[in-house]
């Protein structure tokens, strides 16, 4: 199967809870691009925030073999904590409302990306039946 007809085959199985969690990386990378810092405190205090939280989140679900054979679901655990470190110190005093920018144009690509992807994978949904 070649890699574009697994990224298809993958989008179009996608389930709505995945559907959202891939808007919120793609919001989360569209912040990241409008306001990269290179401070290294930001990347190792998110760092280590992600250990400890994404040890935590495998102890609180149970952290049993089922969860350790599902590997993507196991650096969710820990990419979630990383990405909501990292996102809350670079939009610190920067004007944002809860997690919206002030910024019109910053704004509208995050919403638009999502909804683009959001309706790649519903017509890749309606395509396969």
């Amino acid at each position: 199967m070649s890699l574009v007809n697994a990224v298809i085959q993958y989008l179009s199985t996608l389930s709505n809870g995945k559907l959202i969690l891939w808007c919120y990386l793609i919001w989360y990378l569209n912040t990241v691009l409008y306001h990269f810092d290179a401070s290294l405190s930001i990347w190792l205090n998110s760092a280590g925030i992600s250990a400890v939280i994404g040890v935590a989140l495998i102890l609180s679900v149970g952290g049993n073999s089922a969860m350790r054979a599902d590997k993507w679901q196991t650096f969710r655990l820990f990419a979630m904590p990383f990405c909501v470190s990292s996102f809350s110190s670079l939009i610190k005093g920067r004007g944002f409302v809860l997690i919206f920018p002030p910024s019109a144009p910053e704004l509208a690509s995050a919403v638009v990306l999502c909804l683009a992807f959001a309706t790649i994978v519903v017509g890749l949904r309606q395509a396969q039946q």
